[in-house]
């Protein structure tokens, strides 16, 4: 009977650590990887610059261990372990410091080489971040998804509740689906997402806004759609100076009610 209680005792605390992990543990950036890309168009002599530590370093911002995110080179910071079924919470904002544009990326579902997107990342599913564009949805390479969006003027396709059902790939409506509402804070605010991905499911949640519901996720495999529902999560230096403050992680058996009524 001892024995049986010690183990679930293990079980369940196992369980608690897995449920409350955070990915950024204040101190340093131990159980990441880092991999340096291609330069910024026209910044070719930052690229030649920079290291792993001068583009992803955590440092004391207003009182707080934060990470500092260069922005001065194409580059990935990746967990070293794949995820499935989760609730992602992430705390951002933009720095001063723009080489290029005010661009990065939330990449989930990351999978295959460093460098196969783009010269610089994984292939992936993006969560954009880019000012203006915080909660977009981009499929790099051969990634697919099926999302409820209506066409706007302009020609490109956004999420809506009530849209017809498409299917977005490179040959089919295109890579990008644009946010149904803007949610971002103002520059210089922090903003707080959140990623909830379940099955081939994935929620994006703005400053406690929806404002993009995909499903069927998928790579595309001689000519098939094979399931998508795991992987690295990646986090883009595409640009400007970025600061994160909390990255967390849970384990979900469902994606909450209360965000797709």
């Amino acid at each position: 009977m001892k024995q049986i209680f010690i183990l679930v005792l293990v079980i369940l605390t196992s369980m608690s650590v897995w449920a409350q992990k955070q990915l950024f543990n204040g101190k340093n950036l131990n159980n990441w990887d880092i991999f340096l890309g291609t330069p910024i168009k026209g910044h070719e002599d930052l690229a030649r610059k920079a290291t792993a530590s001068s583009t992803y370093q955590v440092i004391i911002l207003d009182g707080q261990p934060v990470i500092r995110v260069s922005g001065e080179i194409n580059a990935s910071l990746s967990t070293t372990k794949i995820y499935k079924n989760y609730h992602l919470h992430l705390e951002f904002r933009w720095g001063e410091h723009v080489t290029g544009t005010r661009n990065s990326g939330l990449l989930y579902h990351s999978f295959g080489p460093f460098g196969a997107a783009f010269g610089t990342w994984m292939t992936n599913i993006e969560h954009q971040l880019m000012h203006d564009n915080l909660g977009d949805t981009y499929l790099m390479n051969n990634t697919y998804c099926e999302t409820k969006a209506v066409k706007r003027d302009d020609g490109s396709w956004a999420y809506a509740k009530d849209g017809e059902l498409k299917a977005f790939c490179e040959s089919e409506n295109g890579r990008s689906i644009k946010k149904a509402v803007d949610a971002e804070k103002p520059l210089g605010e922090w903003n707080s997402v959140d990623l909830y991905c379940y099955g081939p499911t994935s929620l994006h949640v703005v400053n406690g806004v929806l404002v993009m519901l995909n499903t069927n996720c998928s790579k595309i495999e001689n000519g098939r759609l094979v399931p998508l529902t795991e992987g690295k999560i990646q986090i883009q230096s595409e640009g400007a100076e970025l600061f994160i403050r909390k990255i967390e992680i849970e384990k979900i058996r469902e994606i909450p009610s209360r965000l797709i009524r």
